[in-house]
């Protein structure tokens, strides 16, 4: 059996209010749009989490609220603070707790295409992996039927993709 992570960042934010707190930051018109895709796209490509993991972020939240109604059923979503602008190390340590076969966590860069780069042996073959821009997401495969034993470079990319692409 494999175990599937679906990595998602969080979808544009709005910027126009400055007295709105980080944490606090909305999605924008076009972010609003993204989630949805993205969310149908991995309905297509049968990459249903059966977890969700999201930062406590305003922007994370919106993000799975688009994505979530795409998905074709209920997921079990937890909203993570310490996902706010994790690292990498702190992304892994929320993996490693996981519990279903295929989880997606919604996060914030640069923690996120860090841990994205580091959690696979090879890097996804597009351009915008090096970068990890709003609402792009990974699907990695790893071997095992633990969470708890994954470890950095372990996955295999199975898919990846950002919203111009949809």
């Amino acid at each position: 059996m494999a175990l599937t992570l679906i990595l998602t960042r969080h979808a544009k934010s709005d910027w126009d209010d400055p007295e709105l707190r980080d944490h606090d930051r909305p999605l924008n018109p076009r972010g609003q749009g993204d989630a949805p895709k993205v969310g149908a796209w991995l309905r297509d490509k049968g990459h249903v989490p059966g977890q969700a993991m999201v930062s406590s972020a305003l922007r994370a939240q919106e993000t799975w609220d688009g994505i979530a109604p795409e998905l074709g059923q209920a997921v079990a979503m937890s909203t993570e603070p310490k996902l706010y602008h994790a690292e990498a190390e702190t992304i892994l340590s929320h993996l490693r707790r996981a519990e279903a076969p295929v989880v997606m966590i919604i996060g914030h860069n640069p923690g996120i295409g860090e841990f994205a780069h580091r959690i696979v042996d090879e890097p996804a073959a597009h351009p915008r992996f090096i970068d990890y821009p709003t609402c792009a997401t990974l699907v990695a495969e790893f071997p095992g039927e633990d969470w708890s034993e994954v470890d950095w470079w372990a996955g295999r990319v199975v898919d990846f993709i950002v919203p111009r692409d949809l």
